[in-house]
């Protein structure tokens, strides 16, 4: 005896703060061949909850004392989705009711009869996104909590991802629903034709954000002199995008050995919070470009950024920012060839000298990551879309 729960997101398991999240659940009896038309199981219960849980190092982040009076609900106990030792918040609480009796109906359905229902809710705009960094972690979760008569209270987790778009929050839908782009041919709830247009603002505001191009022409020097000069169209990008810089060191006083780019996220904790009073910043490196460069006029380097990264953004607590670390190895004096004859006298072997003095120094160019399409992040993400049990 058993009753199957299906919890399937109809969309995909990325979202953008403000949609409205959408999973289909389905109660199942999948009952042999064997049974009769009169088996049944009963469900006593079935409650959804959107979670939002807050993770904090102890040893990077002070967080102020909790209620003493509140206490840790075991959930395989209680009713109550509160998960043990972390900070959770919930975000909305939604209860099936008057689900009935789940049983085998031989004239309708021949292997088993199911039970559908929908979850709708409108994730919160200003809530922080999913993100899983060195000091703190934002995890959201679709709980599931459902019990058949005599048996133990089981949960089901459906994990999925948010990502946090600065600006909807300020939009103002226009009044006029008649100038609204629309389909004519379908018709659509006013809660599911908003969180559209919402979809379609967004990729509207990143497309006009990250499609701006200028020239940025930035120049490379130490103490010594010139080393060349960078160049590179924009500095705000979307995940999923190629970072594309030039570099041309045929203007330069002195040689270029060699040079490293490394994309990276700057983790950083608000003061308040902070462990320890001026606590250094995390840094995590997405993807890296080294190259040695002596007697290069020119060069370039393309760095793509993660669709499963989590765009920069700010909280009371933490705040994430990109940026593009150069480092490079400069000749201390001036880096010639060596001209070794063979055993002719026409031949001629050019070698690189065995010892060589250098300077090495670093650049930090400060760089804006937003999101992407949510349809498109799902794609790449390691959350799937259904998710089942058996209670």
């Amino acid at each position: 005896a058993m009753i199957e729960v299906l919890a399937k997101l109809g969309r995909g398991p990325v979202f953008l703060a403000g949609e409205v999240l959408e999973c289909v659940i389905t109660f199942t009896n999948p009952l042999s061949a064997s049974s009769t038309s009169a088996s049944s199981e009963m469900l006593a219960w079935a409650s959804a909850q959107i979670h939002c849980q807050f993770h904090a190092s102890e040893n990077r982040v002070a967080l102020p004392p909790s209620d003493g009076s509140k206490h840790d609900v075991q959930a395989e106990n209680e009713t109550v989705f509160v998960p043990n030792r972390v900070c959770c918040l919930c975000l909305s609480y939604y209860t099936l009711c008057g689900l009935g009796e789940l049983q085998k109906c031989s004239r309708r359905v021949k292997k088993h009869w199911a039970l559908c229902d929908s979850y709708c809710e409108t994730l919160p705009i200003d809530g922080p996104p999913s993100f899983r960094g060195q000091s703190v972690k934002y995890v959201y979760k679709l709980t599931i909590g459902c019990q058949r008569v005599n048996s133990p209270i089981k949960l089901l987790r459906v994990p999925f991802r948010v990502l946090v778009l600065h600006g909807l929050k300020d939009y103002q839908f226009p009044q006029d629903e008649a100038v609204a782009p629309s389909n004519p041919f379908l018709e659509e709830e006013e809660g599911l034709k908003k969180d559209c247009r919402l979809a379609d603002l967004a990729t509207e505001l990143l497309m006009v954000a990250t499609s701006r191009r200028s020239l940025h022409l930035y120049n490379i020097s130490n103490t010594r002199g010139k080393v060349g000069t960078f160049c590179i169209f924009k500095t705000v990008y979307k995940i999923g995008e190629d970072v594309i810089g030039t570099f041309n060191f045929s203007d330069g006083d002195i040689s270029c050995l060699q040079f490293s780019v490394s994309l990276q996220t700057e983790e950083s904790i608000q003061e308040e919070f902070q462990r320890r009073q001026g606590q250094p910043v995390s840094f995590s490196t997405h993807a890296r470009h080294q190259e040695s460069c002596l007697h290069t006029a020119q060069s370039s380097f393309s760095l793509p950024i993660p669709l499963s990264s989590t765009p920069g953004f700010t909280t009371n607590i933490v705040s994430l920012k990109w940026r593009l670390h150069f480092e490079f190895v400069t000749s201390g004096k001036s880096a010639g060839t060596c001209l070794v004859r063979g055993s002719q006298s026409e031949a001629v072997t050019w070698t690189g000298v065995e010892q060589m003095e250098v300077d090495t120094f670093s650049w930090d160019l400060p760089i804006k990551v937003l999101p992407t399409n949510p349809v498109l992040a799902s794609y790449v993400s390691q959350f799937s879309s259904t998710n089942c049990i058996t209670i």
